[in-house]
């Protein structure tokens, strides 16, 4: 196909959702074209909202035209892409199968900025897209894109065993699917919520233990916890989980928050602790997220939206809110919200 015009829908300065179009001549020999059908909202396309450039990270649809180098899809695959979209193939990181961390590596909102997945259509690499498999639905794939790629990560790439105790800070849009991934892999999920008020919902998604933590001082949890995975875009008061911490325990925070990370320094010496930061997971890893979730039924609680301007700004003015249980999805062709 030559010479292909697609809609997009792009931040502004004012924070409105604006439709555009971009234009593609052809595709290279080692693309694939996608009519996107699908399409996951993130908590971080609130951070790019007023910034010009295409929104969305969180792709699935179905392959349109293959480059003539392209030997892994075929037209009328499903696929689907999340923040990663290219590294330079050469460097440690990558001849490593860590590439997320590739010194030219190209990520939602610093490359390809005039294409993403509130769109009609999307030009990608073929080596950075992702088959789903026949088990998840499109709805459900979208957010395990980017969320169930970066709580996934964290399990799989720092070495969480079946045996440990997992705590999860936060039943959210991240947290919700943190707990599925802890659970299924055999371990002790313990949540932590500020109020009661998801307590049988996060039971139900397999944590062992809940507790609320909203005017309290202290947290009697019994047995320490051994990972702590912070999913909450505000980060918690240290002093309250440091003493349920077991030695040389591991903080994970991994959301995109304002400001810095203050912590108390004595604790994280006497301890042992590592903060780790993470990212969404590389190539391998994603894969594997993608068929341990089919194989393990975790699916993610959504909302669906229109893919439209009106109903990518319904979305984001609930996410911003708190209204949405736990993500949006934007569905194309969708005429009202679900």
């Amino acid at each position: 196909m030559t010479g292909i015009d697609f809609t997009v829908f792009k931040g502004s300065s004012t924070g409105q959702i604006v439709e555009s179009k971009t234009h593609r001549e052809s595709i290279k020999a080692d693309e694939v074209l996608l009519k996107i059908t699908h399409a996951g909202l993130c908590g971080t396309d609130l951070h790019h909202r007023t910034s010009d450039m295409v929104l969305g990270h969180e792709g699935v649809g179905i392959v349109q035209q293959i480059g003539p180098q392209v030997t892994a899809f075929k037209v009328g695959d499903r696929a689907g892409w999340g923040y990663f979209h290219n590294s330079c193939g050469h460097c440690d990181e990558c001849l490593n199968a860590n590439e997320v961390f590739c010194p030219e590596r190209a990520m939602y909102a610093t490359s390809n900025t005039d294409q993403g997945a509130f769109a009609s259509y999307a030009v990608w690499k073929a080596a950075f897209l992702f088959h789903i498999p026949d088990a998840i639905t499109s709805s459900d794939a979208a957010p395990l894109m980017c969320a169930g790629a970066t709580v996934f990560n964290v399990l799989y790439l720092y070495n969480v065993r079946p045996t440990d105790r997992v705590g999860i800070v936060g039943v959210g849009g991240l947290g919700h699917i943190a707990i599925q991934f802890a659970a299924k892999m055999g371990c002790e999920v313990v949540v932590f919520s500020r109020s009661e008020s998801k307590k049988y919902e996060a039971k139900g998604l397999g944590a062992r233990e809940y507790y609320a933590t909203e005017g309290v001082s202290q947290l009697d949890i019994g047995k320490p916890i051994k990972h702590l995975i912070v999913t909450t875009s505000q980060m918690p008061d240290w002093n309250l989980f440091l003493p349920v911490l077991a030695p040389n325990a591991t903080i994970y925070p991994i959301t995109l928050s304002e400001g810095n990370i203050s912590f108390p320094h004595t604790p994280l010496l006497l301890k042992g602790l590592t903060i780790q930061g993470s990212v969404p997971a590389s190539r391998g890893i994603h894969a594997k997220m993608l068929r341990f979730a089919a194989v393990h039924d975790i699916k993610p609680t959504i909302q669906e939206f229109p893919l439209t301007a009106e109903g990518i700004e319904d979305a984001m003015t609930k996410l911003d809110s708190g209204q949405i249980r736990y993500r949006a999805v934007f569905v194309a062709g969708m005429t009202r919200s679900g």
